[in-house]
């Protein structure tokens, strides 16, 4: 008997005869569907293959009064990546730091002791060296993220093979809190799945391009990941490199990237469509002193042009100390200059 339903109460017979799935034209969306689903699948399988062999189990052992303590004590691991042919690798500085023993291993066997060249726990980013490992590094991406596009989390938290998960870039510009107690600006907030161990590797394009550094999840918040940008990581890991920590001044504000009305570029010939947008003033800071408040535009710091987070983290970084220096603001229509003094802020 044929199985019935009932449209305006007449009994119809659904039947092949009535929905000959067989005849259904070959560009149809269930067709178009597989084959974005091949691609999907296929992009995610490129770039893990590209970007997985540079991808590191990170193994910390802690030693006590000179000696190894007890089995399961004083470990932690996590992941990082070759970011530079001859053995530097990036990882988080809450993987590292303190640690008396690194031991990386990658995907293909390959185990060394590694030493730690810097940590900065204000980024939550820290780079190793090993002299046993020589592979290809996987490179940062060119270009900045987009929100929407595809993004792959990689991590290695056993050291025998990489794990992959996949998702989209869900929101850019986010701010996190460091262990040190700092804001972390223009964290990527993407839904691909970051399992424990995977801290500290790469996050990925479909080129295989790195475009962050994983770095936390929030538990029960379905699977919100974060990672640090690869434009901030780019520029800590090289002070790392050169100086073996980051010396940068403090003026005691967070905030955003945000874009400029096109009016106010115009009207005062800004020399850039985006700048921060203050979210937060800390009390008692030099910015509280100089008399920024929250929702003002920073445009300018010491005669350049501010664009951004990143900006404003470089010129405190290279720039003087305990120098009165001046610092450009648009609150609501108006331009304002402020002097400000940034105070030093120096990681152990």
């Amino acid at each position: 008997m044929a199985c019935e339903a009932r449209l305006n109460n007449f009994p119809v017979p659904l039947s092949d005869s009535v929905f000959p799935f067989s005849a259904m034209p070959s560009g149809s969306p269930v067709d178009d569907d597989g084959e974005l689903f091949d691609a999907y699948s296929n992009a995610v399988i490129k770039a893990s293959q590209a970007a997985g062999p540079a991808v590191a189990h990170v193994e910390v052992r802690q030693l006590a009064q000179g000696r190894r303590n007890r089995a399961g004590e004083g470990r932690g691991a996590g992941s990082g990546f070759l970011f530079t042919p001859d053995g530097f690798i990036l990882t988080n500085s809450h993987v590292v730091h303190g640690a008396a023993e690194i031991v990386v291993a990658l995907s293909d066997g390959q185990r060394a002791h590694a030493a730690l060249i810097g940590d900065d726990p204000d980024t939550d980013l820290a780079v190793v060296r090993t002299d046993g490992i020589h592979l290809t590094a996987v490179p940062f991406s060119p270009s900045k993220p987009q929100v929407g596009q595809l993004a792959i989390a990689i991590g290695n938290p056993l050291g025998f093979q990489f794990t992959v998960t996949a998702g989209v870039v869900s929101a850019l510009g986010r701010s996190m809190r460091a262990q040190s107690g700092r804001l972390i600006e223009n964290v990527i907030q993407t839904d691909a799945a970051l399992n424990p161990g995977n801290s500290g590797g790469p996050l990925v394009n479909s080129r295989g391009e790195v475009i962050g550094v994983n770095t936390a999840m929030i538990m029960g918040a379905q699977g919100i990941c974060f990672a640090i940008g690869a434009e901030t990581a780019r520029f800590v890991a090289a002070r790392l490199i050169r100086d073996g920590k980051i010396s940068r001044g403090y003026l005691g504000l967070a905030g955003q990237d945000v874009p400029v009305h096109r009016q106010l570029v115009r009207y005062y010939n800004l020399k850039a469509n985006t700048a921060l947008l203050v979210l937060t003033v800390e009390p008692n800071s030099p910015a509280q002193t100089a008399g920024v408040r929250e929702h003002d535009l920073v445009v300018g710091f010491k005669g350049q042009p501010i664009t951004g987070v990143d900006d404003l983290h470089r010129f405190l970084t290279d720039g003087p100390i305990g120098e009165q220096s001046e610092l450009e603001l648009i609150r609501g229509t108006e331009k304002l200059t402020r002097q400000i003094v940034p105070s030093p802020r120096v990681n152990a």
